[in-house]
């Protein structure tokens, strides 16, 4: 039984964001603002699963404050394709100030499917923002096959 948790860009994202990042104190309406409490939302994580005994890859999504309205899974060309669109927006009014925050942006993640798995072989659900996939590993056609030998 393996897990891995596949994100292959989060150190390149973190070495650019350190890098971009202002260094000493801040000052004006962005002073409060902290990057690590900023959710990746656009960026949603993905964990995968396999279970070789049960022949099935399990893929979970991190997509908080999302619902299955809001979240498409498409196969093509030998991919499965979780995309959506978020639009959120918040505002507080603290100490005399009036704060407004609005983000909006679609995401997308992809994960390549064993040849010839079949849209009716996905099964997806999503409950309290985690949507989880799972799908066959190997299909019949991918089985090893012995070959004797004349």
């Amino acid at each position: 039984m393996s897990i891995s948790r596949f994100y292959p860009f989060f150190d390149l994202d973190q070495i650019i964001d350190d890098t971009l990042r202002p260094r000493g104190g801040r000052s004006g309406p962005s002073a409060s603002y902290d990057e690590q409490q900023v959710p990746r939302l656009l960026k949603p994580r993905m964990d995968l699963h396999e279970d070789p005994e049960k022949n099935l890859v399990t893929a979970t999504f991190e997509l908080p404050g999302l619902t299955k309205d809001k979240v498409n899974i498409d196969m093509h060309a030998g991919n499965l394709i979780i995309s959506g669109e978020v639009s959120e927006s918040t505002e507080k009014n603290e100490h005399g100030y009036a704060v407004r925050e609005r983000r909006t942006g679609r995401f997308s993640r992809s994960v390549g499917l064993p040849e010839g798995t079949k849209p009716q072989d996905i099964k997806a659900s999503m409950e309290n923002g985690v949507l989880t996939v799972t799908y066959p590993k190997a299909t019949a056609g991918q089985e090893p096959q012995r070959i004797a030998i004349d």
